[in-house]
């Protein structure tokens, strides 16, 4: 299995630390309780993507997974040319790439500004510059790609209101950037969450975030998560 000398060096060194972790726990970045937003998309659609940078995408991805209304969350990259779009050479942080995670929901299950407060909420922290937990570098950062103008005011809107609340300790770092197409991950990093639950990089710096989506988010969490290699 592929993964970067980061998540190996992590996995050595708490290789005996498996085990269950609680909401608000060792290692994974705490959630924070946040209002939704109070502009939020109208639309009568039934499908729509959106694309969400927040880290490593195993556990953004395991996130939305989790998320009543999500019809499929695919891990990838975005931000860069589709000839770079290789894990390997993403890894290597001057692409313009960052691991993102292409959401398909039902807008009339769950909404894009749903989806922004989970993200802002469980996913990640983002109030960290080009890095998440363990991981650093550009293709680590927060970002969001709105594919549509809605998406654009919605996400400006969304962050000008959490600035405005001090809801965080630290200014929101989360970049807009234009969204210029989305490269799905090889194949091994899809479902990666679900596939290998007691991976010490996944205990500690994962699961926490769906328990706590699980915890704070209780009436949009589903158990089942849409897998993308079972087509659930």
């Amino acid at each position: 299995m592929k993964i970067t000398w980061r998540r190996v060096l992590l996995g050595v060194a708490v290789a005996g630390v498996i085990g269950q972790v609680s909401a608000f726990s060792f290692g994974g970045e705490d959630a924070v309780l946040i209002p939704p937003p109070t502009l939020d998309e109208v639309t009568q659609a039934h499908s729509e993507t959106a694309v969400f940078a927040g880290g490593c995408f195993w556990g953004v991805q395991g996130v939305f997974q989790h998320v009543k209304g999500v019809q499929k969350a695919v891990s990838g990259y975005a931000g860069g040319a589709a000839n770079t779009a290789e894990y390997e050479r993403v890894s290597e942080g001057d692409t313009g790439h960052a691991e993102s995670v292409q959401v398909t929901f039902d807008p009339t299950q769950v909404s894009y500004g749903s989806l922004l407060q989970i993200y802002f909420s469980v996913a990640h922290n983002p109030t960290e510059l080009n890095r998440q937990g363990p991981d650093s570098g550009t293709q680590y950062r927060s970002a969001l790609f709105p594919v549509n103008a809605d998406q654009l005011k919605v996400a400006q809107a969304y962050i000008a209101q959490l600035d405005a609340a001090h809801a965080y300790s630290k200014p929101i770092v989360t970049k807009l950037e234009s969204f210029n197409g989305f490269y799905p991950a090889e194949d091994y990093h899809q479902d990666f969450l679900t596939e290998h639950p007691s991976y010490p990089y996944i205990v500690i710096n994962d699961m926490p975030k769906v328990a706590n989506l699980k915890q704070m988010f209780a009436q949009r969490y589903q158990e089942k998560p849409m897998l993308v290699k079972d087509g659930s």
